[in-house]
C-alpha cells in the first residue's frame, strides 16, 4: 500500500509543479508562493477542523526540524522559476537526482540523527540511470 500511495504522491507533485508554474506565470514567483501557502494553510486548517485534531508543539525536538516549512517555500519558489524555461519533467528528474543524492549523504553520514546506512557502489547504477535519462530529456 505505501509503494502505491509513493507513486500517487509522483503523480501529484507533477500536476503540482505544473499548476505552480502556471500560477508563476500569471503573478510572478513570489506572488504566487504566498496564494499557493495560503490555500496550502486553509487547506490544513479545514483538515484539522475536521478530523477535530488538536494543535501540540513539542518544544523538546531540535528547532531545524520545524525548518520543513521554509525548504517548501525555496522548493516551490525554485520549481516556479524553472518551469517556464524547463517544463514540468526536467526539473522533476533533476530534482529526484537531488533527491536521491542527498539520501545517500545523509544515509552514509547518518545526518540528523538517522540511523548510519553505508555507501554501495551498486547505487551509483541507479544514479547513472537518472543522470542518463536527464541528458536524453535535455538533448534529445
Amino acid at each position: 500500500m505505501n509503494n502505491l500511495i509513493s507513486c500517487i504522491i509522483g503523480g501529484l507533485i507533477s500536476i503540482m509543479v505544473m499548476f505552480n508554474g502556471t500560477l508563476s506565470n500569471a503573478y510572478g514567483g513570489y506572488m504566487s508562493n504566498v496564494i499557493i501557502h495560503s490555500v496550502g494553510l486553509l487547506c490544513i486548517i479545514f483538515i484539522l477542523i475536521f478530523t477535530r485534531s488538536k494543535l501540540r508543539i513539542d518544544f523538546k525536538l531540535p528547532l531545524y526540524l520545524y525548518s520543513g516549512g521554509a525548504i517548501g517555500v525555496f522548493t516551490i519558489l525554485f520549481n516556479n522559476l524553472t518551469f517556464p524555461v524547463l517544463g514540468v519533467s526536467i526539473p522533476l528528474a533533476l530534482g529526484l537526482l537531488g533527491q536521491s543524492v542527498f539520501s545517500i549523504v545523509i544515509d552514509h553520514f547518518g545526518l540528523f540523527g538517522l540511523e548510519t546506512i553505508k555507501f554501495e557502489k551498486r547505487k551509483l547504477i541507479g544514479l547513472s540511470f537518472i543522470a542518463l535519462g536527464i541528458f536524453v530529456m535535455t538533448f534529445f
